[in-house]
């Protein structure tokens, strides 16, 4: 059974370069080919000279390689028996995966063997027979299916055909040893279903698919919906004949407004019912269960001021028994009491917010993760008869006991009354009482989440803690758009990138400066996708507003970014015209050039840091090669680095860290705050390239990057 999140994955341009959590959760592949030298960056010239970059080094700061680094181990993975347990763990500096009985994991062994790319999806069949994983190759996203043996043994590419971007559909309890998978060779616009054994990785076709996303299957791996974007952006619910021939039928329709907020999470283990997250005729989405056979709808929970996210649902029966909503915090609505004491316990158990990451059959062991601001990841297993957990791991010991700062939920008023729920770290040192508020105001970064249909959330960031450590407030914003606030919050966006959801993020700064956090003269925007869009806006579109700007695969031209998205993000176009824009009529076009910041470069007056990964099949790298083109046409310094074996963000932690070093001493020259010394072993084993500006970049090792 596979549970399905809210928002469509093609509707999300969020990144993880700048994101929180730590590495690996439930996958690895077959390892890739080395990466070949990086895409020529046609008509990039050397960036003219800027003043010497100058900033504030300091060899007392947390180390990047223990914020951005791998770490120890990562998310745990129960097998269904619950006997042993897969995790993730570094060998020689690639995340694979690993297998222990789940009493002693002294005793583990290596599955998977990656030596290129971080292996971070994996889970187990439902026999507990293979340990199952995904894994692409550069950072292109075509990622295929995998299994291997819990010994190590027997590793087989279940979706083997070139190009492929293999997508899970169902897994079954019924029929643990087959598997759905939805494969796009046919026709690279859309996913065709198969039926995959995983002993012999035999595919037998089950729909050719006829144009619609996200198949949804029952326990006896039948399809059962699947969704189908209109014109004018509302989806329809389809449901397919009964007896396998004839037309598909309409059983719902979504209207354009409801559609980042309504969606089929699954059935349950009989079939016959299904469960609904739905925002029609309401503003939050509320957690329904519906009757497959007479559609009848039953309201399980709601929240005024949050959609439902979260499930936890039963190992066997497939009944969601708890659903989370999170405002400024996750917190559980139970519909099952008889869990209600468990998770009562859990909420002493450690610090931070927990969530039940897997469960073994039986219902009797699950394994829990904490996650808090100033504590990455801790593991545990939970007895449900003892009603006691029993530590397995964190997963960065070494940043147990440093002074990471908190981070303190808020919410800021937007000009037109909106509440923006947001979060703000400040180094340790600058607020001793934990109240929130520094004893003198600080340089700030505004740090802007990817999506824009996602959310920023309170807990652990490696990138917030990193610069709060080199002494700087960190201001997180959920703008509009962002989702997880109600319907009204996410549609206020429609058509406002750069209008209404950049002033937003100028209204934060301006609560900043009212509150003593900083002065208007000393902020920085920096963000990753949207996030780097927003960077790239901020700098365009008010050019004196902030101090300097990084850009982390930012799309800088909105007709490109929608004409270059990836073949089967095509039926979802429709959605981009209800969001974004019509770029397809004369007054569309010339708004979304509008809010373009290639088309104001030329009044960029503050420094730019970008940052791309040169096979991002989400924002194409000429999204950056043509901002950084533009500005050096009018003479404006920019410093640019590319690498050639990274796709929508960084997942190779050497990449990660050598960026890192990069951002935190281009932030000191520009913005004051320290930054570690980096020396040539900090870009060991990176493939930065450093295509133009370095000299805007402090304290670079020789050679570096060039």
């Amino acid at each position: 059974m596979v549970r399905r999140s809210l928002v469509h994955p093609a509707l999300l341009l969020v990144v993880v370069a700048c994101g929180g959590g730590t590495s690996a959760a439930p996958g690895p592949a077959a390892p890739g080919p080395a990466p070949g030298p990086a895409p020529a960056s046609p008509g990039l010239a050397p960036t003219p000279p800027s003043p010497a970059a100058v900033g504030h080094p300091r060899s007392d700061l947390i180390p990047r390689a223990i914020l951005f680094g791998n770490p120890e181990r990562g998310a745990p993975a129960l097998s269904p028996d619950g006997k042993r347990l897969a995790f993730g763990a570094p060998v020689d500096g690639v995340m694979n995966v690993f297998v222990a009985p789940v009493d002693d994991l002294g005793r583990a062994v290596q599955v998977t063997f990656d030596k290129v790319r971080p292996i971070r999806t994996y889970f187990w069949s439902e026999d507990g027979r293979w340990v199952l994983f995904t894994q692409d190759t550069g950072g292109d996203e075509n990622f295929h299916m995998y299994r291997v043996g819990a010994d190590g043994k027997d590793a087989l590419d279940l979706t083997p055909r070139p190009g492929v971007a293999a997508q899970l559909v169902g897994t079954s309890v019924k029929k643990p040893d087959r598997i759905l998978v939805g494969m796009n060779d046919r026709d690279p616009e859309v996913h065709d279903v198969y039926e995959v054994e995983l002993a012999t990785g035999k595919a037998r076709l089950v729909l050719e698919n006829p144009g619609y996303t996200g198949p949804i299957a029952d326990d006896d791996l039948r399809l059962r919906l699947a969704s189908k974007f209109e014109p004018d952006g509302s989806i329809t619910l389809m449901s397919p004949p009964a007896r396998g021939a004839g037309p598909w039928l309409a059983v719902d329709s979504i209207p354009a407004d409801d559609q980042l907020t309504t969606d089929v999470i699954g059935f349950d283990r009989s079939g016959k019912h299904y469960y609904q997250v739905d925002g029609r005729g309401r503003d939050t989405a509320a957690l329904f269960v519906i009757d497959a056979a007479s559609k009848k709808r039953t309201l399980l929970a709601e929240h005024a001021r949050a959609d439902a996210s979260g499930t936890i649902d039963h190992p066997r029966t497939g009944a969601v028994r708890a659903v989370a909503f999170n405002v400024g915090r996750p917190a559980w609505k139970v519909l099952d009491r008889s869990i209600a004491p468990d998770l009562a316990a859990l909420a002493k158990l450690d610090d931070g917010d927990f969530s039940v990451l897997s469960m073994s059959r039986d219902d009797q062991t699950w394994i829990v993760g904490f996650n808090g601001d100033r504590q990455p990841a801790r593991y545990w297993r939970w007895d449900r008869k003892t009603r006691t957990g029993a530590l397995l791991y964190a997963s960065r010991p070494a940043l147990e006991g440093l002074p990471l700062a908190r981070m303190h939920p808020l919410e800021i008023a937007a000009r037109d009354g909106l509440t923006l729920v947001s979060y703000l770290s400040l180094p340790a040192a600058a607020d001793p009482d934990g109240d929130g508020v520094p004893a003198a105001a600080l340089p700030m970064v505004l740090l802007v989440h990817g999506g824009p249909w996602a959310r920023d959330s309170w807990g652990y960031h490696p990138t917030a803690l990193l610069l709060a450590d080199r002494g700087y407030a960190v201001l997180r914003v959920n703008f509009r758009g962002s989702t997880g606030f109600g319907k009204a919050f996410v549609n206020a966006a429609n058509r406002q990138w750069g209008k209404t959801m950049h002033d937003d993020l100028l209204d934060a700064v301006a609560w900043a400066v009212a509150r003593g956090v900083t002065t208007a003269d000393q902020v920085c925007i920096m963000g990753g996708s949207y996030g780097g869009y927003a960077a790239l806006a901020g700098l365009t579109l008010t050019p004196t507003t902030f101090r300097c700007g990084v850009d982390i695969v930012g799309p800088s031209n909105l007709i490109t970014l929608i004409e270059s998205v990836p073949p089967y993000w095509k039926p979802l176009l429709t959605v981009f015209k209800t969001r974004m824009g019509d770029w397809t009529t004369p007054e569309g076009r010339a708004a979304l050039l509008e809010v373009s910041p290639v088309t104001h470069a030329a009044k960029i007056e503050r420094p730019l840091l970008i940052g791309q990964g040169a096979n991002d099949p989400r924002v194409k790298q000429a999204e950056s090669d043509q901002i950084v083109k533009a500005m050096q046409t009018k003479g404006l310094p920019v410093s640019y680095v590319l690498f050639p074996d990274e796709g929508h963000g960084f997942q190779r932690p050497p990449n990660m860290q050598a960026f890192m070093a990069v951002a935190e001493a281009f932030l000191s020259t520009h913005l004051g705050g320290s930054y570690q010394p980096a020396t040539a072993a900090d870009f060991a084993g990176s493939t930065i390239q450093i295509k133009a500006g370095a000299d805007g970049i402090p304290g670079l090792p020789a050679g570096v990057g060039r």
